[in-house]
């Protein structure tokens, strides 16, 4: 006698469905996810991934910011703002920020350097004004020390602020970070990379108040305000001698510092290729350049006040504006007297 076929019991279906849902999620989540029921011991790719995020993690905002301001080469431009750079005061319709930045916009072949530009802001209102303006822009905070307002030439806070920008730039140094300082109060007419040595071997290319001639001579008056220096162990030493003075030259400023190291011979003993440059093409106001066709950039140096350097930096780049339209190839231009920057050490 024949039997009719059992059918299996509805629990056997059950077990079948589980199965099949979790072969699919076997095949569309991977091995490696931590969601798959199916996987009892990390696999080789979870140990390299995990590495991967702890990579990621221990990079610091520094890198972060450098990393996205900085050229192909790693090279980046840097410039330290606080408070009385980039905020307006109660009669002032402009700061220091936005004259620097319009020279930018002025300039020859300049605005695409704005990309590479790294505002440092030493307190929370100039950080506030840099993102703002939609820039790169890093926070150096200073415990207990406070570098919002107008730090006079010379003064305490004036001298502590310049040694706090050069350990801090002693430190992109140290994370493999070629880069040009330059102070806000410098006008960039034109890109200064077309002017600076490409000389690989060339260690430091620093501006000069008064360029004696010879772009080899320690013998150059040194400014702190623009320099381009490339990240290498001679650099770094260099800057980390420098710094390591802070505490024993008390009353000088950094610049006066490094002044005093290279005439002291730390060129030879750190083996190091330093570059003066001419004021041909990075001026001053200490000593203008005399031809309009190779200016490169303008420091408001010899000068002891921002409100003296905004409305003196102003006149500049009307001048260079009035160069700029000009159609008159034989037309002989002058630099504006810089009236407020001489009056400035009146007071």
């Amino acid at each position: 006698m024949d039997f009719p076929p059992m059918k299996p019991p509805l629990i056997t279906y059950g077990f079948l469905i589980l199965f099949l849902i979790a072969s699919f999620l076997l095949i569309v989540i991977g091995p490696s996810s931590s969601l798959n029921p199916l996987v009892f011991f990390p696999t080789s790719f979870q140990c390299h991934r995990s590495t991967s995020v702890e990579s990621l993690d221990s990079r610091d905002e520094l890198d972060l910011v450098l990393e996205k301001a900085a050229m192909a080469n790693r090279t980046v431009v840097i410039a330290v703002i606080n408070k009385a750079y980039a905020d307006q005061g109660v009669k002032d319709d402009t700061t220091m920020l936005d004259v620097f930045l319009s020279s930018f916009w002025m300039g020859e072949d300049t605005r695409r350097l704005l990309d590479h530009l790294l505002l440092v802001a030493v307190d929370q209102t100039a950080y506030d004004r840099c993102r703002f303006q939609r820039l790169n822009c890093f926070k150096l905070e200073t415990e207990g020390v406070d570098f919002g307002g107008e730090k006079l030439y010379m003064s305490d806070e004036f001298i502590k602020m310049m040694w706090r920008r050069t350990l801090f730039l002693l430190e992109v140094l140290k994370r493999g970070y070629s880069f040009i300082f330059t102070d806000t109060d410098v006008m960039w007419l034109r890109d200064p990379f077309g002017k600076l040595s490409k000389d690989k071997t060339e260690d430091l290319q620093i501006s000069t108040d008064h360029f004696n001639g010879n772009p080899w001579s320690s013998a150059n008056p040194i400014n702190t305000g623009f320099y381009f220096v490339r990240s290498n162990n001679r650099t770094i030493a260099l800057f980390d001698q420098w710094y390591s003075m802070k505490n024993t030259t008390a009353g000088q400023k950094e610049q006066d510092v490094l002044f005093n190291l290279i005439r002291a011979g730390i060129i030879r003993r750190l083996n190091l290729k330093v570059r003066f440059l001419n004021t041909l093409f990075f001026s001053g106001f200490c000593q203008k350049s005399r031809d309009f066709n190779q200016v490169t950039t303008v420091h408001a140096n010899c000068c002891r006040t921002i409100v003296a350097k905004i409305g003196d930096l102003r006149a500049t780049l009307g001048d260079w504006k009035r160069f700029r339209k000009s159609t008159n190839a034989s037309e002989i231009f002058w630099w504006s007297e810089h009236v407020g920057c001489k009056n400035s050490w009146r007071h």
